[in-house]
């Protein structure tokens, strides 16, 4: 059995842990909306395939959201800049959305600290730029960003 899938509890609460901290979010039921309406506002700007490849590394909770009601017949849409993409995130649900500036920021760097870095880094290497570009994180140590449960 994947490991993913044994301990999907304890990823998720520590993948949504980090979000909340990272976003300055008061409730699980916040962090959920903001990286929901984060993982929808990228993959819009996927294909089927690429969308499929890049949640084939996410953390089982996380590839579930990730592709749950996701329309892969819609339009696929254009990389915008990031203050653009964040506008977009915002209008998700837009009357129980909380959602901070910085949320696909912070969404990257949990993202990060809860997948393989070989795997996400192979996987971001065959999509556009723009969508690498879109989980970049800057930061000044990167053990930050290292995979925290294994």
């Amino acid at each position: 059995m994947p490991w993913t899938y044994r301990h999907a509890s304890r990823e998720w609460r520590a993948f949504l842990d980090d979000v909340k901290d990272r976003m300055c979010l008061e409730s699980d039921n916040m962090a959920y909306t903001a990286v929901d309406a984060v993982l929808q506002v990228f993959r819009r700007r996927l294909t089927a395939r690429e969308g499929l490849e890049f949640a084939s590394v996410l953390p089982s909770v996380l590839r579930a959201i990730f592709i749950h009601n996701w329309d892969v017949t819609a339009p696929r849409a254009t990389f915008d800049d990031r203050e653009k993409l964040v506008a977009e995130v915002k209008k998700i649900r837009v009357n129980h959305n909380l959602t901070p500036d910085n949320a696909i920021e912070a969404t990257a760097w949990a993202v990060r600290r809860c997948t393989n870095g070989r795997d996400f880094e192979r996987v971001l290497a065959g999509l556009p730029e723009e969508a690498r570009d879109f989980w970049h994180v800057d930061v000044a140590d990167p053990a930050e960003l290292e995979q925290r449960i294994v």
